[in-house]
């Protein structure tokens, strides 16, 4: 029998309208944003729905609203009676995942998720730290040109997406040396990312600790279903665990294409990514062309997916 897995997409993903055509259809996907402003006394349904890119951007907009977004799009598919055996996010990702799983309350992640952006964005000043993406390396050869760039300064993976995809972090002048290193190795590209910090690597620990104690104020549930943590790839193996996988993720790398193979072992073949974008859909795709990967952002991927599951 098949074996489902809902996964939920990360910072990048997000635009101004995504979720508005599920919300037009399904009172209870409008009830989540409705929840959402309720949570953080901002208006999250005008920030998204009507609001402009570059409020949108600011990290500690993006992450609660992706999350709200994606909640919002798995609506439809409980109402259908979908259900999935795994779940996993990318980065911020994993908290919708935590939230699917009965973990945490939505409420209570997004309002972890709004000081999240907040640390994060206050660990590195604008201008110091950036990322860029490394095309067609192994992974070998992107940890050996980020230790031959290390004079430069802070340089580290920071997601492993997929085979020959991933994102190197730090400090600018680092991040570059490394950079024209890994074309050196025979990288196809160096695609520099539009992001406005060095996401999960060293330079975000003091973020970490800051979160740290915010996840000590809330209260997590048993899990209803297997979470595969980002931190090493694997499934989280107690709710004890849940806090410090969390914090862990914050300054550790992504491993992403360690949870995707985690769940295809345990026999998923249906991947079905919920919210803004089909990023992770192409991720899961080029790690293992042999499963099935469906998408739901607006009601024309909905309408796929619901036929494709039928």
């Amino acid at each position: 029998m098949s074996k489902i897995a809902f996964v939920f997409p990360g910072q990048g993903a997000q635009y101004v309208g995504m979720a508005k055509e599920i919300c037009s259809q399904y009172p209870e996907s409008m009830a989540i944003f409705r929840e959402a402003s309720e949570a953080l006394g901002i208006d999250v349904e005008n920030m998204v729905f009507n609001g402009d890119e570059d409020t949108l951007k600011i990290t500690e907009n993006t992450q609660p609203a992706i999350v709200t977004a994606s909640i919002a799009c798995l609506q439809p598919l409980l109402k259908e009676g979908i259900k999935a055996s795994f779940t996993a996010g990318l980065s911020l990702g994993e908290y919708a995942a935590h939230v699917y799983s009965g973990t945490f309350t939505f409420q209570d992640a997004v309002r972890l998720l709004r000081k999240r952006g907040k640390f994060m964005q206050e660990a590195v000043p604008v201008g110091v730290g950036s990322m860029t993406a490394i095309i067609g390396l192994s992974r070998e050869q992107v940890l050996n040109a980020c230790a031959l760039a290390k004079e430069e300064g802070v340089v580290e993976p920071a997601n492993f997406n997929c085979p020959g995809q991933i994102v190197i972090s730090g400090e600018v002048k680092a991040v570059e040396r490394a950079s024209s290193i890994a074309l050196e190795l025979g990288a196809k590209r160096a695609l520099p990312l539009a992001v406005s910090a060095p996401f999960h690597c060293s330079l975000l620990v003091s973020a970490g600790e800051k979160l740290k104690a915010e996840l000590d104020k809330v209260e997590v549930h048993e899990m209803k279903v297997p979470v595969v943590a980002n931190v090493n790839g694997e499934i989280v193996p107690s709710v004890d665990y849940v806090r410090d996988s969390l914090y862990k993720q914050v300054s550790n790398p992504v491993l992403w294409e360690d949870c995707v193979r985690t769940m295809i072992g345990k026999g998923v073949d249906t991947f079905i990514e919920i919210g803004p974008g089909k990023v992770l859909s192409g991720f899961i795709r080029k790690t293992d062309k042999n499963v099935r990967s469906l998408n739901v952002e607006d009601m024309a991927s909905l309408e796929n997916t619901l036929r494709e599951l039928s």
